[in-house]
């Protein structure tokens, strides 16, 4: 269901916290697999750091759009809560946004 230029998402927020992105990296499907770090400086929002929060969850999200902002049809996926320095992390995209829970 994804093209190879559909932009990619792959993003950490809080276990337990705020629904904001702590931290996020942009990629192309055609990069998939990829390895990747999430660090303080992929912020969005000032104050709001990877580091401040000590569980978060990874997720990745294929967007037909490009937006960031989760579209019906866009593809997802995410691990489950780990630490936020947390090497290895796998995350496999297999719902589509819209469909079911």
């Amino acid at each position: 269901r994804a093209a190879p230029d559909d932009t990619v998402f792959i993003f950490a927020r809080a276990a337990e916290g705020p629904a904001v992105p702590l931290a996020v990296l942009r990629r192309k499907v055609s990069e998939l697999p990829a390895s990747f770090a999430l660090d303080d400086s992929m912020g969005m929002a000032p104050g709001m750091t990877l580091s401040t929060f000590p569980r978060v969850i990874v997720s990745a999200r294929v967007s037909k759009s490009g937006n960031a902002a989760p579209q019906p049809g866009d593809l997802q996926g995410a691990s489950a809560a780990v630490a936020n320095d947390a090497a290895g992390v796998k995350v496999v995209i297999d719902k589509v946004v819209g469909e079911g829970k």
